[in-house]
């Protein structure tokens, strides 16, 4: 995947140095995890954008790996796709606060749990949290 196909022209020179997050706009959890990364990535490593504004092709592209809308997506710096427990894992390893605890989030079985746990939480999340309208900016 190009970055370029990724995101917008206007934001593309302040995406093109970060991580970019795809996350649910419509999501009140997903837009407060948001708020509270946003708040520790003090290095600024990481770029939000929503997946309500990815474009038709590109979204064809991501779901290949899976549906955008059920788990959150990084694009990593070197282009890598990671999604779901394995973003979460990435973003806690860029921010200073959390770094030190993510190594234990690397060992298998913790992965393993991980995993379960952020999918378990993805498919409730709209029952338990709702849903917000989401305007374009």
């Amino acid at each position: 995947m190009m970055r370029s196909e990724e995101i917008e022209e206007g934001k593309e020179k302040m995406l093109v140095d970060n991580h970019i997050v795809f996350y649910d706009a419509e999501c009140p959890l997903c837009r407060s995890v948001k708020a509270v990364v946003q708040k520790l990535d003090w290095k600024r490593e990481l770029a939000w954008y929503p997946v309500q504004e990815v474009d038709e092709a590109t979204q064809a592209k991501a779901n290949a790996h899976k549906d955008m809308y059920d788990e959150i997506y990084m694009l990593t710096k070197d282009e890598d796709v990671l999604t779901g427990y394995y973003t979460v894992r990435k973003i806690l390893s860029l921010l200073p606060v959390t770094r030190p605890l993510t190594a234990v989030l690397y060992f298998p079985l913790i992965s393993k749990i991980g995993d379960l746990a952020y999918r378990f939480i993805s498919t409730r999340r709209y029952r338990w949290f709702g849903r917000v309208a989401y305007t374009r900016s």
